[in-house]
């Protein structure tokens, strides 16, 4: 698999919009087929909400992206249980709705923010991760789309300053520089696998058992939603 360079800062605006595009094409429909059970299990990556709630948060975010509604405190833990509780009377199917709408209409909403909301489009393609990774289904936090994400992901990275890191992936064959690239810190070493990585990023649960080396940072410093 052949993935994007990181390593500089050219941001492609259009990036965001076709990240978000292709994961509706691929879990819309699988959303659809699931039933009633499905929707109520319980979720490793967000303790405390189910299927559903990662699924009502996701259109709920990417409504107000689109709506182009920031209020204070917007994306806040709290902000975000008050509107998945705004949906609890909502059918699957409505949520379902609202999340196709979202997922179609943000990326343009998102390509003209210059770079302060591609980080809303990156967790919306982890969430799809953390729904696979509950049903069992493969291409959690990797698959077709994860070239453009680590993409997205070095963007959003060097946006937030964040620590340096050169990343060896195991089905690459050039690495990955992520968070700051200007050459004043040192860079943290990451060797293994890509949905690894991606995971450690967003702050969700690494399997035991799991191989990978990390060397000059914690697990969580690198969680940019943290």
């Amino acid at each position: 698999m052949t993935y994007a360079d990181t390593t500089h800062d050219v941001r492609d605006p259009e990036l965001p919009g076709r990240l978000l595009a292709g994961e509706r094409d691929a879990l819309i429909p699988l959303l659809r087929s699931l039933s009633e059970e499905d929707f109520a299990l319980a979720t490793a990556a967000c303790p405390g909400w189910t299927v559903r709630d990662v699924l009502a948060h996701c259109s709920s975010a990417l409504i107000r992206v689109v709506e182009r509604r920031f209020e204070e405190g917007v994306f806040s833990p709290e902000a975000n249980d008050r509107d998945i509780a705004e949906r609890a009377d909502w059918s699957n199917a409505r949520v379902l709705d609202e999340l196709e709408r979202g997922m179609t209409e943000a990326g343009a909403v998102i390509a003209r923010a210059g770079g302060a909301l591609d980080a809303v489009a990156f967790g919306e393609w982890v969430h799809a991760g953390d729904v696979r990774d509950t049903l069992g289904e493969p291409g959690a936090y990797g698959g077709e789309r994860l070239g453009s994400a680590l993409t997205l992901l070095g963007l959003v990275t060097r946006q937030k300053g964040h620590l340096p890191l050169h990343a060896d992936l195991d089905d690459l064959d050039d690495p990955l520089r992520l968070g700051d690239v200007s050459g004043e810190r040192t860079p943290a070493r990451y060797i293994g696998d890509a949905p690894t990585l991606v995971r450690l990023y967003s702050g969700r649960p690494v399997p035991e058992g799991t191989a990978y080396e990390l060397a000059g940072a914690e697990p969580a410093e690198l969680n940019i939603f943290g």
